[in-house]
């Protein structure tokens, strides 16, 4: 199995900027694709971006592109999601998964996940 650790997250006043980080342990992790996924209270959890194994292929929701940037470094086993120009509506709990598809988009998809960190943005 991969486990997935996240950190990052936190109270950011609207504008500012905040970066995710999401740890897997396991040999396998260069063959995931991983995404990024938020959950409001009381919402579906949404995909906010997703990366390919390799890092070369991206997807991010209408919501996050131009402001959030997904990253991986495989040789540390971790996953970014940098987020700028933040919004209260990105107000969220925030996931990373990892899937055996090449860029899954459904959270379906995706096979392992992490805890989720809260990331909350003021007006």
């Amino acid at each position: 199995q991969v486990q997935l650790v996240q950190s990052g997250g936190g109270l950011v006043q609207a504008g500012g900027s905040l970066r995710l980080s999401c740890a897997a342990s396991g040999r396998t992790f260069r063959n995931y694709a991983m995404g990024w996924f938020r959950q409001a209270p009381e919402k579906e959890r949404e995909v906010v971006a997703a990366i390919s194994w390799s890092g070369v292929s991206t997807y991010y929701a209408d919501s996050a592109k131009g402001r959030f940037i997904i990253s991986r470094d495989n040789a540390k086993n971790t996953v970014y999601l940098q987020m700028n120009s933040l919004k209260p509506e990105d107000t969220a709990v925030y996931y990373c998964a990892g899937a055996r598809s090449y860029l899954p988009i459904p959270k379906e998809e995706y096979d392992y996940w992490g805890q989720g960190t809260q990331v909350t943005v003021s007006s």
